[in-house]
Parts: structure tokens; C-alpha cells; sequence
């Protein structure tokens, strides 16, 4: 009993830890832009719970960060369904000129284990940047993402600041949108967002104010919810970024935006990419772990130990849509039985990339 009493305690101790797997990040590109938000109203409903459930956030945000939290509250007075997530909220945002503040409590925060997505948004602090701050913001975050692989980080461009095309601003956030496409990251962006109105049209010389904001909702044809206050701009522009908001997360849920896979006639196939908790967990002989898919795909499904050593490969094939069942008996991929301990399950697809853990105990 004193043994096994000894084991709960350091897994209990281990899972408080940020352990360092190898690279675990998104396989493909999300851009959460300005086309996100006409695909909101597709998100299916179990999406929506299933990021409430599964996704805590940690958000460095001042004033102009805080207009994606206003828009979310927005959409949760129409609906309880979009109650938000749960959120850490930080007053400090990307700073100026190669500005590394932030890091600090950032660090000291995904340390604590309690957070698996990281954001952090700017102020003014894009628009008077150089090619080199950028270059520092985005090494840093993917320091970042190589030392805490387990969480989800979120890159931002900066608001509109009225310089137009020809602006330092446009040039700084192209700068982040490059890196981001060239490098698999997911982007909020912040810009994108405020440039194009819902019918498509692209306001260049726009300021964060969202003036067309204001010519769009006057139109009789046109509904716009009204806030308290939405910081330096108007509440549609808040309204937007919760709505984007939402679909970058439910791609990262596994979600296929534009595809259709929302509608119910979709037969029995899984409505999106899901990797489930194993069972029994924590476990002693053997455990099961299941998966979905809405597609066919080449898959890996890997178990590592908490020094992110591979212990061994359950699955490494291509695989049909539907239900995966594999039931792992507990030995590594020489045959011997593992010690016990806390263990990392990474399920690997074309489309999708997460990880979840659990805690053999013998």
C-alpha cells in the first residue's frame, strides 16, 4: 500500500510539471482572418463545448487586445452556448522594438500547468517595429512553443494604425503572416480583421476605430448588436473578433471550417478529429485509447515518457474515417513491460496534431 500510495504522490507531483515532449505543434497553418467570420454560423454546437472543455487560455492584453474578450462576451449575451472558455488574463501586451518583457510571466504562468493555449497581443507596438523587433517577437515565440510543445500558442498582428499599404504597420504584419504561413503557426489576425467589411470590401488607409464599422451597421439592410465599449473602435469590430475568435479554435479543435461536415447528413462518420482520454485511467495492465476521424489519413499514434523519450509506436498507417479502438497492454516497443509513471499519448494525422496524457501505475 506505502508503494502505491508513494506512486500516486509523484504522479501527482509529475502531472503538475510542464514536461518537454519532442515537437508537437500543428501540422498545417491556421489563419484566423477576416473569412472566419461568415464561417462562424457553421461551427457546430459540440465544438464549441468541446473547446470550453478541453482549452484554457492564458492572454496578455491591454486595451486593444481586450476588444477579442468583449467581442466573446458579446456573443455569450446572445447565446449561453458561447459562455467563454477559461481565461487568465494578464495586463501586458508585445511591447515596442524587441521587447521581451512579457516572457517572464508567461513563463511563470505555463509553469503552473493549469494553461494549454498562449496568447499575447500588441498595443501600438506593431506599427513603430522594425524587421528586426518582429524577428525577436517571433523567435521568442517559438522558443516558447519548442520548451512548452503541450501548449497551443497564438500569433497576433497588430491593429491598423491608418498608414495604409505603403506603411511601415502593413509591412511589420506581412512580416508576421510570412513567417506564420512558412512555419505552420496559427495567426490571429488582428488586421485582417478590421480591413474587410462582412461584404468583402478592403478599407487599406482604416485606423483601429473601424470607421466603416460604423457606415455598414448604419445601413437598414444590416443588424449589429451594440456593447458597452469596445476599446478605441466600434462594438462590430469587437463583435468580429469573437467570431473569429471562435472558428480559430474550433480549427484547432480538429474542426474542418467550409467543408460541411456540420450538417447532420453526414451519416455516421465522425464530424471532426477527436483524440479521447484512454480508459481505465491511471491504469495497471492495459488501457484503451480511442480516436476519431471525419477523414481518411495517414496516422501515428506514439507513447512517450515524461523525458519525451518515444516508449513505443501503437500506430503508424493509413487509416479510414470513423472510430479508431487500440488498446496499449503497457510495454514498450521492445516487448518489456515500463515502469510506472506519467505518459504522453500523441496522435499525429494530415490534418491534425494533439496529445494528452495519462499515469500507469503498477
Amino acid at each position: 500500500m506505502k508503494k502505491v500510495i508513494q506512486k500516486v504522490v509523484l504522479g501527482a507531483l509529475l502531472l503538475s510539471l510542464y514536461v518537454f515532449l519532442p515537437s508537437i505543434g500543428h501540422s498545417a497553418v491556421i489563419i484566423a482572418d477576416h473569412n472566419a467570420r461568415s464561417e462562424f454560423t457553421y461551427i457546430p454546437d459540440t465544438v464549441i463545448e468541446q473547446i470550453r472543455n478541453d482549452y484554457t487560455f492564458y492572454y496578455g492584453h491591454t486595451s486593444h487586445g481586450s476588444q477579442i474578450m468583449t467581442g466573446l462576451s458579446m456573443l455569450a449575451a446572445e447565446s449561453s452556448l458561447y459562455i467563454r472558455p477559461s481565461f487568465y488574463e494578464r495586463n501586458d501586451d508585445l511591447g515596442h522594438n524587441g521587447d521581451t518583457s512579457w516572457v517572464a510571466d508567461l513563463r511563470t504562468q505555463l509553469n503552473t500547468g493549469n494553461y494549454n493555449v498562449a496568447m499575447m497581443s500588441w498595443c501600438g507596438g506593431a506599427s513603430d517595429n522594425t524587421e528586426a523587433g518582429i524577428n525577436i517577437y517571433l523567435n521568442k515565440m517559438n522558443e516558447l512553443e519548442s520548451d512548452y510543445p503541450h501548449v497551443i500558442f497564438i500569433y497576433m498582428t497588430g491593429h491598423l494604425d491608418g498608414t495604409g499599404i505603403n506603411g511601415n504597420l502593413y509591412a511589420r504584419n506581412n512580416q508576421i503572416r510570412g513567417y506564420c504561413n512558412a512555419h505552420n503557426k496559427i495567426l490571429f489576425d488582428f488586421a485582417d480583421i478590421e480591413s474587410y467589411d462582412p461584404d468583402g470590401n478592403f478599407y487599406p488607409d482604416e485606423t483601429d476605430a473601424c470607421n466603416w464599422c460604423s457606415t455598414w451597421c448604419a445601413s437598414a439592410s444590416h443588424t449589429c448588436p451594440s456593447c458597452g465599449s469596445c476599446a478605441h473602435s466600434h462594438c462590430f469590430n469587437c463583435y468580429s473578433k469573437g467570431k473569429v475568435f471562435w472558428w480559430m479554435m474550433a480549427r484547432v479543435a480538429g474542426w474542418n471550417s467550409g467543408t460541411g461536415i456540420e450538417d447532420e447528413n453526414t451519416g455516421n462518420l465522425p464530424q471532426l478529429y477527436k483524440l479521447n482520454q484512454n480508459y481505465p485511467n491511471p491504469f495497471n495492465l492495459s488501457t484503451v485509447i480511442n480516436f476519431s476521424m471525419p477523414t481518411a489519413s495517414h496516422v501515428k499514434l506514439d507513447v512517450y515518457d515524461i523525458l519525451g523519450e518515444k516508449v513505443v509506436t501503437l500506430v503508424d498507417g493509413f487509416l479510414p474515417a470513423g472510430q479508431h479502438v487500440i488498446n496499449w497492454d503497457g510495454l514498450g516497443g521492445s516487448g518489456k513491460a515500463i515502469a510506472s509513471g506519467v505518459y504522453f499519448y500523441r496522435l499525429n494525422t494530415d490534418e491534425f496534431t494533439t496529445t494528452k496524457k495519462m499515469l500507469l501505475l503498477k
